[in-house]
C-alpha cells in the first residue's frame, strides 16, 4: 500500500476525515507532527516509515520558534528534493502564509485585489495612510481566521509597533455594496477544480465563521470560479481556500488565499465530500 503521511499539529476533525479518505482510496495513512521529522545523515528521518512516505498531505505546521518553524518547512522542501509530493508545498505556504507576498503575487499576476502596503514602522504607515486616503484594514502579516483584523479611518488610530511586530500590512477596505448583511464567498480550489463554494453572511464586517458569521450554499458562476483558480495559481498552491468578495465599483476581487484552509463549515452546505474530493486529486 501507499503510504500517505498527513502532517497535523492534533488529531481533528479534518485529520480524521482525511484519514478515513486515504484509507477508503486503499492507502496507508499516518499522522505526523513534522516537528518528529529530524534531518539525519542518511536524509530525513520519519517516524513510522520504513523510508520516506510516498506522498504528504499539509494539514497544520504547528505554531513554534523562527528557528523551529524555518526547520519544519525545510523538512518539506527536503521532501520535494527527493521526490515526494507535497501538498501543499513548503513554497507556497510560505507565500500565502505571508500576506505582503500573496498581495504582491496577486497583482503580479494582474488580478483584481484590494489596494495594499507593507511597511515597517508607524511613520511609514502613517504616511501611506495620509497619501492613500480612505480607511483601512490593517492585518497582522501572519494570520488566520479573522483575528487580529483593524479598521482604521484615520492615520492616529495606527497602534504602537510593537502591537504589529513592527510590521503594518495595510489593505484598502472594501465593501460588497448596500446589502443588510456583509457577505463574502469562500471557493475551495484543487488543481484548477472547484470542489465546493460558500457565502459567508454576517452581520460583522468580518465574515470569517470562526467570528459568527453564517455559512450559505453557493454555486459559483464561471466568473468567480476562474477568479479563484487563477489566484491559487498566481501563489503555486495545489489546494487552496480562496476568499472572493464582489464589490460594486471594481467587481469580483481576491482578499486571500489559505494554503492549509479548513473546510468544515464549506463541508455543512457542500454536497460534496470533500476530504475524499482532495485525496484522490493528490493519489492521481
Amino acid at each position: 500500500m501507499k503510504r500517505i503521511a498527513i502532517a497535523i499539529d492534533r488529531v481533528d476533525w479534518h485529520a480524521r476525515r482525511l484519514h478515513a479518505a486515504f484509507l477508503a482510496l486503499d492507502m496507508a495513512p499516518i499522522f505526523i507532527s513534522l516537528r518528529q521529522v529530524a534531518f539525519a545523515p542518511e536524509g530525513l528521518r520519519f517516524p513510522g516509515f520504513d523510508g520516506l512516505p510516498d506522498g504528504v498531505f499539509v494539514r497544520a505546521i504547528a505554531a513554534g520558534s523562527f528557528e523551529e518553524v524555518t526547520r519544519r518547512l525545510g523538512v518539506l522542501h527536503a521532501l520535494a528534493a527527493l521526490g515526494v509530493p507535497v501538498w501543499n508545498s513548503a513554497g507556497a505556504i510560505e507565500r500565502c502564509v505571508d500576506k505582503s507576498t500573496t498581495a504582491f503575487l496577486l497583482a503580479k499576476a494582474g488580478l483584481p485585489t484590494p489596494e495594499t502596503w507593507t511597511v515597517e514602522g508607524r511613520e511609514a504607515a502613517r504616511l501611506v495612510m495620509a497619501e492613500a486616503g480612505g480607511e483601512m484594514v490593517l492585518k497582522p502579516l501572519f494570520g488566520a481566521q479573522g483575528r487580529g483584523l483593524v479598521r482604521l479611518a484615520m492615520a492616529s488610530d495606527l497602534p504602537p509597533p510593537e502591537a504589529v511586530s513592527g510590521v503594518y500590512h495595510l489593505q484598502r477596505f472594501v465593501a460588497p455594496g448596500k446589502r443588510e448583511k456583509f457577505c463574502d464567498y469562500r471557493l475551495l480550489v484543487c488543481r484548477g477544480d472547484i470542489v465546493a463554494a460558500m457565502r459567508r453572511e454576517s452581520e460583522n464586517w468580518v465574515t470569517n465563521l470562526h467570528r459568527g458569521a453564517r455559512a450559505c450554499a453557493f454555486d459559483p458562476p464561471p466568473a468567480l470560479a476562474t477568479l479563484a483558480a487563477r489566484a491559487a495559481a498566481a501563489v503555486g498552491a495545489d489546494y487552496a481556500g480562496v476568499d472572493l468578495i464582489d464589490t460594486p465599483e471594481a467587481g469580483a476581487m481576491v482578499l486571500e488565499v489559505n494554503s492549509m484552509p479548513g473546510w468544515r463549515g464549506l463541508q455543512s452546505v457542500s454536497e460534496v465530500a470533500i476530504a475524499p474530493a482532495l485525496a484522490r486529486r493528490l493519489i492521481a
